[in-house]
């Protein structure tokens, strides 16, 4: 398997493993990239948002980069909105569905989550 290379920075990718879910992060920017559904599963355990130890104020840096290439598969990626919170700003991959998360974002990205589920506890005892 090749060695990915960050799609921002081009610092290495290591492998991190939370609860057996395997993602890489840059050792550089820190930005984590998120097989298919990876960033979705992962969203859901407790802890997780522990692998994004990046500083948000170097993300929202690398977020400014325009067009970038997959570190998986070199195909373009789709910048994407957080429909929830319209300030996340991910990369997808339209070929292989690996995701981009820049510094700062994976842990954000995770607290809406949270915000969610007591907004929804919330709204149900309310009807």
């Amino acid at each position: 398997m090749k060695h990915l290379k960050c799609p921002k920075c081009k610092g290495s990718l290591e492998k991190i493993i939370y609860s057996s879910i395997e993602v890489d992060r840059c050792i550089d920017c820190k930005g984590i990239w998120f097989d298919s559904q990876g960033a979705k599963r992962l969203k859901k355990i407790k802890g997780s948002e522990s692998i994004d130890i990046g500083d948000p104020l170097t993300g929202s840096k690398f977020n400014q980069i325009g067009n970038i290439n997959c570190p998986k598969c070199s195909t373009q990626m789709t910048k994407m909105v957080d429909l929830k919170q319209s300030h996340i700003w991910y990369e997808k991959c339209p070929v292989c569905c690996g995701t981009w998360f820049d510094a700062g974002e994976f842990k954000d990205y995770k607290q809406q989550g949270i915000l969610e589920m007591f907004k929804d506890i919330f709204a149900k005892e309310r009807r």
